[in-house]
């Protein structure tokens, strides 16, 4: 730019007259104390400018140097990319880099050179698991896209995921209306069990009703799936329903719908609108306030996610919801439970997913605090730490197959 201004400034010159005699420094006006002249600021302006920005460079380095180093104590396994500012011509053979943001913008000084996600997959062995297939099944009125942010979480990490559109959810194209019976509502996620090959399994992840859908299957296929997890979800006993559950709340509301009692909180009434497609005996399903859902369902979960949720939510059928399940401890109770409580549920709170735990105590109780009825919007990177742990618990039979192994080893010796 100081090239541009000088080429303007010889053009001048040649249209103006020879400017006045400059006086001596001698009879010059002596300066105020501190005021500088212009180009003594400029110099300290640009002096300043080199600083800063040597400041920047330096802790851009201290970043890079520090993630190489971890990366270096932990087995030297993982590729180091550095900044455009800081790219230097590779010697031998190239290393793969890590992958980028899908955005193509520059990473500002403000990123972390290195993802944490990064950090923590790489000393995952998903190898060594019982099973690294995940089936993700999603509650009353949401549909597979609920989980979007959990299959990606949980694919950057190395598992298989599969999500499941229960029968009139999501893209399924049926009339929830006419759904009459649990088994129909399950059969997407029973037709998915069964092609399964022989010794094949999978952890089942179920949401809200799908805690119930997903007990329904591990009476159904006890032998395909490794470990069952209840997010925030209806964990059920034999015999009980659905609705049932909603019986055990604090602060309730009676409500009698068409001879079916039970309790509710002032959310959840403002929520829900019964739907009678088939005559005024009993609702064919529940359908779904939108202005009322927000605080509901979503009260923790980001805007775009609320947004995406109300314009993709489905009719709930009724008559699965009624269903009692008939549950045994040979099939059903051979299956690992673990269960997740959302700390920020409205819901569902957090004095029922607590009632629901003790009245059926799984191996494990996991808390993601902050999170609202839909932590795979609130909170989808806890919810995915919690899950990769989940994956990784052996069972007190595993363990004691490796101690016997290390025994004999050591007696080898």
């Amino acid at each position: 730019m100081g090239a541009l201004i000088s080429c303007f400034s010889a053009a001048e010159e040649t249209k103006r007259p020879p400017p006045p005699r400059r006086r001596s420094a001698v009879n010059a006006p002596p300066k105020a104390a501190g005021e500088l002249g212009s180009s003594e600021r400029w110099s300290k302006g640009r002096a300043g400018r080199k600083e800063r920005a040597e400041g920047a460079l330096i802790h851009e380095q201290a970043l890079a140097a520090a993630a190489a180093l971890l990366a270096q104590q932990n087995g030297g396994g993982l590729p180091f990319d550095r900044s455009s500012s800081l790219r230097y011509p590779g010697h031998g053979q190239k290393k793969q880099a890590l992958p980028r943001s899908s955005s193509s913008r520059a990473r500002s000084l403000t990123e972390p050179v290195v993802q944490p996600q990064q950090l923590v997959n790489q000393d995952l062995k998903i190898d060594n698991l019982e099973t690294n297939h995940f089936v993700l099944v999603h509650g009353g009125g949401f549909g597979a896209w609920c989980w979007y942010k959990t299959i990606a979480l949980l694919e950057d990490s190395g598992f298989k995921v599969d999500a499941i559109n229960l029968t009139g959810s999501g893209n399924h194209c049926f009339d929830t209306n006419k759904i009459t019976a649990l088994p129909e509502y399950v059969q997407p996620l029973t037709s998915f069990l069964e092609s399964l090959g022989d010794g094949e399994k999978v952890i089942l992840v179920g949401h809200d009703f799908g805690g119930a859908c997903i007990s329904y299957a591990m009476e159904m296929f006890p032998s395909k799936i490794a470990k069952a997890v209840f997010l925030c979800a209806a964990m059920l006993t034999s015999g009980q329903s659905t609705l049932d559950m909603f019986s055990q709340q604090v602060s309730i509301h009676p409500c009698n719908i068409s001879g079916y009692k039970f309790n509710t909180n002032d959310l959840m009434q403002q929520a829900q609108i019964f739907v009678y497609a088939n005559g005024n005996d009993h609702p064919s399903a529940i359908d779904l306030n939108k202005p009322s859902l927000k605080e509901l369902l979503f009260n923790q979960s980001p805007a775009k996610d609320v947004a995406l949720a109300l314009v993709s939510m489905r009719p709930i059928p009724f008559a699965p919801v009624l269903e009692k399940l008939s549950l045994t401890d040979k099939n059903y109770g051979s299956v690992r439970r673990f269960y997740i409580e959302t700390t920020e549920d409205n819901a569902m709170p957090i004095s029922l997913q607590q009632n629901l735990c003790s009245s059926n105590p799984p191996e494990r109780i996991f808390r993601l605090k902050g999170a609202d009825h839909s932590p795979f919007f609130s909170k989808p990177q806890a919810l995915n730490k919690i899950l990769v742990e989940i994956s990784k618990i052996t069972s007190p039979q595993e363990d004691l197959r490796k101690a016997k192994k290390a025994e004999m080893l050591l007696s080898n010796i």
